[in-house]
């Protein structure tokens, strides 16, 4: 037979023999094997090396006469390789006949360290009995770079990943101190009357612009107000804080409510012109005792009606028609209503996130109709009664609620004497 002629035929072109090809493949073969891009060893069952190839030795700095019959396989790795090859994969190669893919460090002469993927595979007779085992040796130096890189990544993702939350953190308590510096600390003691209020925050990552407040005007007269500023963030905390010490000046000067939601409406046009207005609506008060009863006045801008719980068990609203959005006109009115708390009611005040949430899988808003009756099934109850269910309603909505809620309740206990 004859082989066809190819680049590098004898004589320029002419084809080889089939004892030249012969030995041309016989050549290839064996320099494939010395000089291949991987290492190569066979070892006898018991690990000694029987042959190497030139790129292995050429790895590891060592010269053939060094290691043939000389040293086991295992005596090339490393400390923590060997450990790993005498516990694992000398077993798993002794049971399943062939390993593949096996990171390992091997040691060079030079005392470096080689990142390895080992195959091995165990030669059998024609009787099935093992004769050698033959090892496939790849440098993954380049591979434990990348996952070396890959490891420092990931740290380093998670480092800025716990960073980042720690940073969040922090923000949150700033922003809970500063929600807080924005509520009264406590409220005063009222004679012959109770006062309870709550505020439920529906993003612990974002300031909002609900407050309230109850304060002294003289030893048996107290004012009060509740609203909620328009917007969310730093810019309606700004207007929050003043809003209330104008209502608290306010009310010193004059305690009208409406002149105090006048005057309020005044300071916000004043301190709020041009194109950046801010406005708020709020409901403002006056509790004045009556004997055994306590005698309410209070205006509204622009506020949900204020809600009365009555000792007959009924819950009713007392609508405030006329009052204007606060700091949005220059001569906004405001009309005052008056009711009086017998013994066992109480008056609620409360802002829009609550009638504003939203219930059930059609996503509904909860609304006055709801809150009404809510109130009605807990009247007659005393303040401390009322703010714990609303906050426990508040909670029950979950993610339904999406604004900010201040809740205020005033009231005439059951028993004055006490």
């Amino acid at each position: 037979m004859m082989c066809p002629p190819g680049p590098g035929a004898n004589g320029g072109g002419r084809p080889y023999t089939d004892a030249e090809f012969t030995a041309l493949l016989e050549d290839s073969a064996e320099e494939l094997y010395e000089s291949a891009p991987c290492g190569y060893l066979s070892t006898l069952m018991d690990g000694t090396i029987a042959k190497i190839n030139r790129t292995l030795l050429d790895w590891l700095g060592l010269s053939r006469e060094e290691v043939v019959g000389r040293r086991r396989f295992s005596d090339l790795l490393t400390v923590g390789g060997r450990l790993y090859h005498e516990t694992h994969f000398a077993p798993l190669l002794r049971m399943q006949g062939q390993v593949g893919g096996i990171a390992l460090e091997m040691r060079a002469a030079d005392g470096s360290r080689l990142p390895v993927l080992v195959t091995s595979s165990v030669k059998t007779g024609h009787d099935g009995q093992p004769l050698l085992i033959r090892t496939t040796v790849f440098d993954a130096t380049d591979r434990r770079a990348y996952e070396t890189e890959l490891l420092r990544a990931r740290r380093e993702a998670e480092e800025a990943r716990r960073q980042a939350e720690a940073d969040r953190e922090q923000l949150r308590e700033a922003l809970a101190v500063l929600q807080q510096s924005l509520l009264p600390s406590s409220l005063p003691a009222l004679p012959g009357m109770e006062a309870a209020g709550y505020y439920h925050t529906a993003h612990s990552m974002q300031l909002g612009g609900d407050f309230y407040d109850l304060f002294p005007l003289t030893d048996d007269r107290f004012a009060f107000f509740l609203g909620d500023v328009c917007g969310k963030g730093p810019q309606a905390a700004a207007v929050t804080s003043l809003v209330r010490y104008t209502l608290r000046t306010a009310a010193l000067h004059d305690p009208d409510p409406e002149t105090a939601l006048t005057t309020l409406n005044t300071a916000l046009l004043d301190r709020y012109t041009g194109g950046d207005p801010r406005y708020c609506t709020a409901i403002f008060g006056i509790l004045e005792p009556e004997g055994d009863t306590v005698g309410v006045r209070l205006a509204a801008g622009g506020h949900p009606p204020a809600l009365a719980l009555r000792n007959d068990g009924r819950a009713d609203y007392l609508p405030t028609p006329g009052g204007l959005l606060i700091g949005a006109l220059p001569k906004a009115s405001f009309t005052s209503v008056h009711t009086t708390l017998q013994p066992g009611e109480t008056l609620l005040l409360y802002t829009d996130g609550l009638t504003e949430a939203r219930t059930g899988k059609r996503n509904r808003l909860y609304g006055y109709e709801a809150l009404q009756s809510f109130a009605a099934d807990l009247a007659p109850a005393d303040p401390h009664t009322v703010i714990d269910a609303f906050a426990g309603l508040l909670e029950g909505l979950g993610e339904g609620v999406d604004d900010d809620t201040a809740l205020l309740a005033l009231g005439r206990p059951a028993d004055p004497a006490s």
